[in-house]
């Protein structure tokens, strides 16, 4: 963070100051929320939780170097005590990102988020400094706390937003303002919540709401693909940049396929030339991602070879999104189990099959959260997929949901032992571990609730037996 005096912060964020002998004191490292992170500089913020109050920590964090606590009460150590610590938290983001002008990047949608904004961050980092959100700290402590990791040296910081209901992306906007806001999609993600793809497509239109005019260089970032996203040009008075595979996209890609190993290769075409990119990542659902990232770019001054170059290079900067990682024995294992909706997964399991050509393939899925009163068409629909794609065995893990899975494979088809149903996780890893052959190819995916990863944790383990945790 820019350093600020304790004065200066309490200002900010209206708070008052309790047992500071130094309102001149200031904060030279970073914001954080946990007790664990607080180092020399830092400035510790405690919230209240369910089960852990970070009030009770204060005396360890100033110990361990932090200038002050941001909390709700005094705490007998410096503090800045005020009523609401999430609103002073946003308040001192907004500060902070407003005295360094930084080119801001927000994006949001269903699918693809964290997958994209990493791929925005490696390409904008050979331009120029950037900083950008850490895994998926999306929400209304998220994102600001990283926003306050900005520098006076950052150039582009690029900040995912996250949404469960109308107004919470405008709140982030109006704690962060972007100059350029991406929309990636509108899908089947919390729809459970939100009550409707059109009211997800409201939530995440005020994202482009929130620009700022063409005229002082505000750029509105939509999918050409998906009409929902697309139609968002009429909610803003941004310029509007398009990315897909349409023809009328400003940024797209052509001659689209996959390699033997499943990976993305294309040819990418921007207003300012063309050039050839093949992807690190698996799966050609991170076509889409790219292209958004690569218009991010094109509009930040950036020529197609070296947004194809950048692309060409970027990794997976996220735990457990499509995570591919080769046993001794040959067995390749895809962690995707950070988290699932009807559109991820889909590309998952035709990623799957692209990977395995040739070879035996494993869909071993779960529960796939928050699609309410479409739950059930959704499971059974992903288990359908599956037997069409030749998935050479399901195993559904978990529940009723995962019940839906087995059952629609079975009704497409999957009549025999290509397809089973089994109880938990460890009962998923027993059977794996009985039937897997070298060379087999083994995906692993469910919403985050579940706690798949166990499973693939447990399949990459070496030399022993253990138990995969309980979740």
């Amino acid at each position: 963070m820019i350093t600020l005096s304790l004065a200066e912060i309490a200002e900010v964020v209206g708070g008052r100051m309790h047992d500071i002998p130094d309102a001149s004191a200031e904060v030279t490292g970073p914001v954080v929320r946990d007790s664990r992170e607080a180092g020399p500089g830092s400035l510790f913020v405690a919230f209240v939780g369910e089960r852990v109050d970070g009030h009770d920590f204060a005396a360890q964090v100033v110990e361990a170097g932090a200038v002050a606590v941001l909390g709700s009460r005094p705490v007998g150590v410096p503090a800045i005590v005020v009523d609401d610590v999430q609103a002073a938290l946003g308040a001192l983001a907004r500060h902070v990102v407003r005295r360094l002008g930084t080119t801001l990047v927000a994006l949001t949608g269903s699918a693809g988020k964290t997958s994209t904004k990493d791929l925005i961050a490696q390409v904008l980092r050979r331009k120029a400094p950037t900083v950008f959100t850490p895994g998926s700290m999306n929400n209304e402590v998220g994102l600001p706390l990283t926003a306050l990791t900005a520098t006076d040296e950052t150039k582009f910081l690029v900040l995912e937003m996250g949404a469960r209901g109308i107004g919470h992306i405008r709140y982030l906007c109006e704690l962060t303002p972007p100059r350029i806001g991406l929309v990636l999609n509108v899908g089947s993600a919390h729809i459970g919540e939100f009550g409707g793809r059109e009211q997800i497509a409201q939530a995440k239109g005020e994202l482009v709401e929130a620009l700022p005019p063409a005229e002082e260089g505000g750029t509105a970032v939509l999918n050409a693909d998906d009409p929902l996203v697309r139609a968002m040009a009429s909610r803003t008075k941004a310029k509007v940049l398009l990315f897909g595979e349409s023809d009328e996209a400003d940024v797209r890609a052509e001659n689209v396929r996959l390699t033997d190993t499943g990976q993305p290769s294309f040819s990418l075409h921007t207003p300012s030339g063309a050039s050839d990119v093949t992807m690190r990542l698996y799966g050609e659902h991170h076509v889409s991602n790219a292209l958004a990232a690569a218009a991010v770019a094109h509009e930040l001054g950036m020529s197609a070879d070296e947004i194809a170059t950048a692309l060409s290079e970027a990794g997976s900067l996220s735990r457990w999104r499509m995570e591919v990682t080769e046993r001794p024995d040959g067995v390749t294992v895809v962690n995707d189990a950070y988290n699932a909706n009807p559109e991820s997964m889909k590309a998952a399991l035709r990623a799957l099959v692209a990977m395995g050509k040739g070879r035996r393939t494993w869909a071993v899925l779960g529960k796939m959260a928050e699609l309410g009163d479409e739950a059930l068409a959704e499971h059974d629909a992903v288990g359908r997929l599956a037997v069409r794609l030749n998935v050479s065995k399901l195993v559904a893990v978990g529940g009723r949901e995962a019940q839906w899975l087995q059952l629609g494979a079975y009704n497409e088809g999957s009549w025999g032992e290509e397809s089973v149903h089994v109880s938990d996780a460890q009962a998923a890893v027993d059977l794996l571990r009985s039937e897997l052959r070298p060379g087999d190819v083994v995906l692993v995916k469910a919403s985050r609730s579940v706690g798949l990863e166990g499973v693939a944790s447990a399949l990459l383990e070496t030399g022993t037996e253990g138990e995969v945790a309980a979740r």
